[in-house]
């Protein structure tokens, strides 16, 4: 191979002709990941399951960078919700291209203090939320040989970096970021790319950590520069990857 023969990839997303869904996409971070992929675009599905307002707002912002946008609405956890949420995206939108499963119950909690009731709440919501609409998205994205899929994970919860205060939170992240690298693994023949995309503290947090690197939270801009690039097609040989976005925290103590 000469000079001659490389070429410099164009990762500047383009994603005009693609549908994006954003599951919880009404509002905070999903509503900014939702507007980036209309700026760079993409038709979009605002999803939400009971801010209906928010979500035509939403909506009505995003056809504002001249691509068309629908609402759905579903519970994530609900199989038959999701086939009929992903039903209502294709008859408005066509296919869903690109799929990022935002959604996430939050439910701070020790161990000795959870639970089952809570428990299940946070791993059904999470991981068994972000493994359902992924099967949903999958037969469609296979018969056209081409889909990306970014799920949300949580900073350094897979290296066990994490407080035992959110017990259930933590343990459902790291299961996302095992089923990213399996579900990679499953879709590599396919056309079909799985990452994830792993914030620590997010302008939309309740409170400011005393740990927070850089003296700020991660912009949804900042968390918009990765799914952008893996929703791209530079990024179509690069499948199971998590990038942190954490401006290099890692605390020292757990």
């Amino acid at each position: 191979m000469t000079d001659s023969d490389v070429s410099t990839p164009d990762i500047a997303p383009d994603l005009n002709g693609r549908t994006a869904l954003v599951t919880g996409s009404a509002t905070g971070l999903g509503r900014g990941l939702l507007l980036a992929l209309a700026d760079a675009g993409a038709d979009v599905a605002v999803h939400y399951r009971t801010s209906h307002e928010e979500a035509t707002e939403v909506a009505a912002e995003a056809r504002e960078h001249s691509v068309e946008a629908t609402i759905v609405q579903g519970d994530v956890t609900d199989p038959d919700s999701v086939d009929s949420m992903f039903d209502d995206a294709e008859a408005s939108l066509g296919t869903v291209d690109v799929l990022v499963n935002n959604v996430g119950a939050f439910a701070p909690s020790h161990w000795e203090a959870i639970g089952w009731e809570r428990w299940n709440l946070v791993l059904e919501t999470n991981l068994n939320g972000t493994a359902i609409c992924s099967q949903r998205a999958l037969g469609p994205m296979r018969e056209r040989g081409w889909g990306r899929i970014v799920n949300l994970g949580y900073a350094s919860s897979e290296k066990g970096l994490v407080s035992p205060k959110n017990f259930p939170y933590f343990v459902a992240k790291a299961g996302v970021l095992m089923f990213t690298r399996m579900l990679a693994a499953d879709t590599q023949d396919d056309g079909i790319t799985v990452n994830a995309v792993s914030p620590y503290v997010v302008e939309n947090s309740d409170e400011f950590p005393d740990d927070a690197p850089r003296g700020r939270w991660a912009s949804y801009e900042d968390l918009a520069a990765p799914l952008l690039f893996f929703c791209s097609d530079a990024a179509d040989y690069v499948s199971g990857e998590n990038v942190e976005v954490d401006g290099g925290w890692l605390p020292e103590k757990v």
